[in-house]
């Protein structure tokens, strides 16, 4: 069977994804999961697309007790090598987001930096992660997750927000009635191979996520602007973020 576009990017990505800019923000951001849980230890968390491990070991080093999934061999035996340099305990297992078997097991989930959602082929599967998440929290269990902002095309109208990617990817479309982007592009893997991979990323509007999250029994959604290394919820979801802040219980 031909692998998915994020499953042969991650195969042999570990060591570079650790390297990419929007990976430098891990303490800041894991400040702030630390907030949304009042700083209270006992909490167990889930990590979904916990790729190299980087919140989830940042979080066992606090002295919280944490659980990382990702679909990426390779992603989870960096993290495992990591987690072990830094003398800290974390379950990371392989499993596929959309077929979880967790129930009722965790105060928090966290799915940070598009792990799993909203890379899926469509929207049912991405819905289907959502679904898992919400099966894996206790009963008024919490749900953080970043996505992809569609209020950024739009606003900025799709021919500019084509125009202005040109310079990363080619084959750059998006898609009105899908809501999706896809383009090409070539990265250089850990052991120094080009690769040319098709993306497809699914955009969401902040009332698409609302009513995601509340068809599954989250009582409260709250979105906010996402920076990399400074969420918070002081800050006010704008057209010129490129990624939403979701906080759902």
């Amino acid at each position: 069977m031909k692998k998915q576009w994020y499953e042969e990017l991650f195969e042999n990505y570990a060591e570079t994804y650790d390297r990419e800019n929007y990976t430098q923000g891990t303490k800041g951001e894991v400040d702030f999961i630390e907030e949304e849980i009042d700083f209270d230890k006992s909490k167990k968390i889930l990590d979904i697309g916990c790729g190299t491990g980087r919140h989830a070991i940042e979080l066992a080093k606090r002295g919280y007790h944490v659980t990382g999934i990702d679909l990426s061999e390779s992603q989870l035996d960096r993290a495992k090598e990591k987690a072990k340099n830094e003398n800290v305990n974390i379950d990371f297992i392989r499993a596929d987001a959309r077929n979880l078997n967790f129930h009722n097991e965790f105060d928090l989930v966290i799915m940070l930096c598009e792990g799993a959602f909203p890379l899926m082929e469509t929207d049912e599967m991405n819905f289907e992660i959502l679904k898992n998440t919400k099966k894996a929290l206790k009963p008024g269990g919490k749900l953080l997750l970043t996505t992809l902002n569609a209020l950024f095309p739009l606003f900025h109208s799709v021919q500019e927000f084509l125009k202005e990617n040109e310079f990363r990817s080619k084959g750059h479309h998006f898609d009105l009635m899908t809501f999706r982007e896809t383009s090409t592009v070539e990265i250089v893997d850990d052991s120094g191979i080009k690769k040319e991979i098709t993306s497809s990323d699914r955009y969401y509007t902040p009332s698409e996520m609302t009513w995601f999250l509340r068809s599954l029994g989250f009582k409260q959604v709250d979105i906010y602007g996402c920076q990399t290394g400074k969420f918070s919820r002081g800050a006010p979801l704008k057209t010129d973020d490129y990624e939403m802040l979701v906080i759902a219980n």
